[in-house]
């Protein structure tokens, strides 16, 4: 079946030559330059594949087991680097779903399982996190909808749009019941290293033999751009149709985007980047708590982990069409509505991306741009 748009990216299409002058909603931190990794560069590097293993570099391997809390669980090569968290995810599900097999996910979540599971034409069933509850995940619906056959459950933790953090008991109980219905599980961790309250959660590929576990460098460290991410797991059949599966994808990683994700994962680098990260985080995410507590008719749920959160709109405004009026002059503000992850009445706020989103008067506009929608 061919593989339909998504809300998310349907809307990115649309706007993305609307060259705004603030964005509100960016979701990861500020991006390092290159020049911070020149030291470490080899100017002699062969600008060809590492030369080494198809799995990636060994030592970024290393570092990803580390950074996750595996070394002495997971080994090397129970990691595949990837292009992203994204690739990553679409090698577990495109190897794993057939037609009419079952996939329970999330709602609001990721969406590209969705996308990829219908594009395999599998039964989607979503389970609603709930906003009354800060987003938590209703552990007793996703134990009603992992019916014994399930081939797939996928989950994001922290949450992506809402940043609540699935805790280690929480993770235990999804554990339980994928096992039960002998089910793989794979778990987003994109947004992991951005914690603010309590310890990272478990990686799922740690506590589970059918576990999965994705990531990347992408949120935390504001490195998008290296398109450089990884797969966890202990199953060498399904890591191995991995490796098969990208050899007829992107065949092999980029060798600058592994270079320096190796560089920025090494721990003497890694705990300062998140230091800066975690100082400069906390710092717009108090700013943006106090913008919607003195924003009347505006609600969020603090994200306890990552950037961003969704924001329910006061009654009466749907969020797609206050993301598009906010687009146009004169606010030139860009955020993307909640309409993209499945919540109409919503938008995505984000405090990431540095001074260069020009935060501060995009929370101005969007507040004039509130007082202005006609009651």
């Amino acid at each position: 079946m061919k593989v339909r748009i998504h809300k998310l990216f349907e809307y990115l299409l649309d706007t993305v030559d609307a060259e705004p002058e603030a964005i509100v909603g960016f979701s990861l931190s500020s991006s390092p330059r290159l020049g911070e990794f020149l030291d470490d560069l080899d100017p002699d590097l062969p600008l060809d594949w590492n030369q080494r293993s198809f799995r990636g570099l060994p030592e970024l391997r290393d570092h990803v087991l580390r950074q996750a809390g595996l070394e002495g669980i997971c080994a090397p090569d129970d990691v595949l680097v990837t292009a992203g968290a994204a690739e990553a995810n679409y090698l577990a599900l495109r190897q794993l779903l057939s037609p009419g097999d079952r996939l329970v996910s999330e709602m609001p979540g990721w969406p590209q399982a969705e996308v990829l599971g219908r594009a395999q034409e599998a039964e989607i069933v979503t389970v609603a996190r709930d906003e009354a509850d800060d987003w938590r995940l209703p552990l007793d619906r996703l134990a009603d909808a992992v019916t014994p056959g399930t081939k797939v459950v996928f989950l994001s933790n922290p949450n992506n749009p809402t940043g609540r953090v699935m805790d280690a008991d929480e993770l235990a109980a999804v554990v339980d019941i994928a096992r039960r219905a002998d089910a793989w599980l794979i778990v987003d961790e994109v947004y992991a290293g951005l914690e603010w309250e309590g310890e990272r959660a478990p990686s799922v590929a740690g506590l589970y033999e059918k576990g999965i576990t994705t990531g990347s460098v992408s949120k935390a460290l504001g490195l998008q751009g290296l398109r450089t991410g990884w797969l966890i797991c202990r199953d060498p059949g399904l890591m191995q149709d991995a490796v098969i599966l990208r050899e007829n994808s992107s065949e092999i990683m980029n060798i600058l985007g592994e270079v320096v994700a190796e560089i920025a994962l090494r721990p003497e680098r890694l705990e300062p980047a998140l230091k800066a990260a975690r100082t400069e985080g906390r710092a717009g995410l108090d700013r943006m708590d106090a913008f919607v507590t003195q924003t009347r008719g505006l609600t969020w749920s603090r994200p306890q982990a990552g950037l961003i959160g969704l924001a329910r709109l006061p009654d009466g405004i749907d969020g797609e069409a206050f993301a598009r009026k906010l687009l146009g002059p004169p606010w030139r503000t860009f955020l993307l509505p909640g309409a993209a992850y499945g919540e109409p009445q919503h938008i995505r706020l984000g405090v990431g991306g540095g001074p260069g989103t020009n935060l501060e008067a995009g929370l101005n506009r969007l507040a004039a741009c509130l007082r202005d929608w006609p009651r």
